[in-house]
């Protein structure tokens, strides 16, 4: 999904092109096309613009082909010139490394390419010539294509090549931005993206364990949304298995008329305890549950009925919390592939990988220790007959392109076992289908350990959003939010604290590690919280209104004015802004969306650097009237606050106009 900035003067390319078409024809007359070692020069003269040529063709193909609202991803964009620039100096080299980075320091221009240290390192190796990486940079400078990103490229060190970017070019992708809103990269062909996330278990309520699968994997459905993918959200709920027969068999004790009268459980939490103490110590209770899982499973009429009521109950309790986050997701449990598991096990005895041990019917995959149970010695499925289900499912039914578990890491082993076991039975080809674990760590306590109650209980998630609530208006009360903001307002900034808040928390950290719970970090508005944030989106926001212009004046200007770009910090916001591309691209591939709060927090930064030393709004110091409006700069402010808007929207963050 890469974008060809090099191509957007169409008229200046077609150009290129014609006099490069008549360059080699030239020389083709000369003879370089071959016969005398003499004429070795112009040969490689040819090859060179044979390239440059084939490189100019096919990004104005591609140009052309794409929309012309799409961002352009700068990195990706340079990538593709220096591709070429490689390409044509070194022609007989096999995938030469490409190492383009945004620079750390603007006296080392706007970003490096580090290539030629890696293409020193393999002409030495596999040629044993060696050449010094400068005189690499150098060739590959001599060979950078036409095109209207690039100012000029400096050679630094010992093959460093800094790149600087034109103003103008960034200028006008800051307008295009300004005029047609976030857009993303082309992807090219649309794909489908199934992402797995959430999954409680019914009868059981969600507590603090759930937060993270929730919170990453609607972000994740977000992004992939955003990006132009066909995304299916899946809820793989617990929603089948043993433990519904002590819960069946206790509700008809409990509420003997549950069939016509729908049965008050208030609490299913206390009916599930209540349940599984009943099955521990009472053993005639014991084999009558055992009898009701059978009957369920043969699809009995009224245990069919019981089984929806405590479904019911649950997914009541579950909705209260996916409204809270603003979370959107498929119900399809466990009990949706129960009628796919016989056939599962057959498939996998037909093709020879079932081995029997102790009764039990067990799957070996080469690499992993332990292997997958597929019928248990009473012949009942497990979690591992019903994950295959699903995985079959997702990619032969569904035609997944994609698949996303977002699931805790102390499910790591066993994932990759079922994804295995898929590739081996020839379900999907891993370098066509992606299949990838987005896993995470715990949520940790202020003690590092696992997150509890103080009675060692796990934290309830309803009470903890609650809590969440409180104290965010405790903090906007403290802040005298109260005296300034209508009730409505308040409420809203309330909400759009608490929530955006918890969120942030979670995403903020790579999801990988373990992470402290903590609401007085959480709510601070110093740093990278989502507090802060929210107040700068909020101050951002402000700018322009309070300036009294409106967003049709701002409209208006994105359309006619240039954006200068002449102080360092009007540059350094500029090619920020711009980032954002990259930035989403690097998540796609890799999962990991603490780069997108990094990356707001490193915007926010860098705007109050620019609105600290630029003057967007003069005002006369006595009377305090506007004496003068710096729209370029107004507009910087706007395409800023448009980015972040996109990005919150991104990690499910709703902000508010008034804080």
């Amino acid at each position: 999904s890469r974008n060809y900035c090099v191509t957007t003067q169409f008229a200046f390319q077609e150009n290129e092109i014609k006099l490069l078409t008549a360059e080699i024809e030239r020389l083709k007359n000369f003879g370089c096309l071959g016969v005398s070692p003499s004429l070795e020069g112009l040969r490689d003269e040819n090859v060179k613009l044979k390239y440059r040529l084939n490189f100019l063709k096919k990004s104005l193909q591609e140009e052309r082909s794409k929309s012309t609202k799409s961002m352009i991803n700068i990195n990706s964009c340079l990538q593709e010139i220096f591709g070429a620039a490689i390409q044509a100096a070194f022609p007989d080299l096999e995938n030469p490394p490409l190492v383009v980075t945004p620079s750390q320091q603007p006296k080392f221009g706007d970003y490096q390419c580090n290539s030629a240290m890696g293409i020193s390192q393999i002409l030495l190796k596999t040629r044993e010539q060696k050449v010094i990486p400068r005189e690499i940079a150098e060739k590959i400078t001599k060979n950078i294509p036409a095109n209207e990103c690039i100012e000029k490229v400096e050679i630094a060190g010992p093959g460093f090549i800094n790149v600087h970017l034109r103003k103008d070019f960034v200028s006008k992708q800051l307008s295009s931005l300004l005029i047609n809103g976030v857009q993303p990269p082309a992807i090219g062909k649309r794909k489908k993206v199934v992402v797995d996330f959430s999954s409680p278990n019914i009868a059981k309520e969600m507590h603090v364990g759930h937060l993270r699968s929730t919170i990453i994997g609607e972000s994740m459905c977000r992004l992939f949304e955003f990006a132009g993918y066909d995304v299916l959200r899946l809820n793989h709920l617990g929603d089948w298995g043993t433990q519904f027969g002590m819960l069946i068999a206790h509700l008809q004790d409990r509420f003997p008329d549950y069939l016509t009268v729908s049965p008050p459980i208030g609490d299913l939490q206390a009916f599930y305890k209540e349940s599984k103490r009943r099955f521990d110590t009472e053993e005639e209770f014991k084999k009558r549950a055992y009898q009701c899982v059978v009957l369920l499973q043969s699809k009995n009429p009224d245990f069919i009925k019981a089984w929806n009521l405590i479904c019911d109950v649950s997914r009541r309790e579950f909705q209260k919390i996916y409204n809270c986050l603003d979370i959107t997701i498929i119900e399809r449990g466990e009990s949706f592939y129960h009628e796919m598991m016989k056939d599962i096990v057959k498939e996998f005895e037909d093709k020879g990988f079932v081995q029997v041990d102790d009764g039990r019917k067990v799957v070996f995959v080469p690499g992993f220790p332990v292997p997958l149970t597929i019928m248990k010695s009473d012949g009942g499925y497990t979690y591992d007959t019903s994950d295959l289900a699903a995985l079959k499912h997702r990619l032969c039914e569904e035609k997944g392109d994609i698949l996303i578990y977002v699931v805790d890491s102390g499910q790591s082993v066993h994932l990759q076992t079922v994804f295995a076991a898929g590739q081996m039975i020839g379900w999907y080809d891993p370098k066509v289908t992606r299949v990838a674990h987005a896993a995470f760590g715990v949520v940790l306590g202020e003690d590092k350990k696992k997150f509890k109650t103080r009675s060692g209980d796990t934290v309830r998630l309803i009470d903890l959003l609650e809590e969440g609530l409180k104290r965010a208006m405790d903090k906007l009360k403290d802040k005298e939010r109260d005296k300034v903001l209508t009730p409505e307002e308040l409420k809203a900034a309330q909400t759009s604290v608490a929530f955006g808040c918890i969120k942030y928390a979670d995403l903020s950290h790579n999801r990988l590690n373990d992470y402290v719970f903590s609401f007085d970090k959480m709510l601070d508005d110093r740093g990278n919280t989502a507090a802060y944030l929210l107040y700068a989106f909020t101050r951002i926001r402000a700018i322009a209104r309070l300036a009294n212009i409106d967003e049709e004046m701002l409209r208006k200007a994105a359309r006619e004015e240039v954006l200068v770009l002449d102080h360092e910090k009007e540059w350094k916001l500029g090619k920020c802004i711009l980032r954002f591309p990259e930035i989403l691209q690097k998540i796609l591939e890799d999962l990991l969306l603490h780069t997108l709060c990094d990356y707001l927090y490193e915007l926010a930064t860098t705007f109050t650097e620019f609105y600290d030393s630029c003057y967007c709004v003069e005002k006369d110091r006595q009377t305090g009237q506007i004496v003068k409006v710096n729209m370029w700069r107004l507009l910087l402010c706007e395409a800023t606050a448009t980015v972040m808007a996109k990005g919150f929207d991104i990690l499910g963050i709703k902000p508010v106009q008034r804080m």
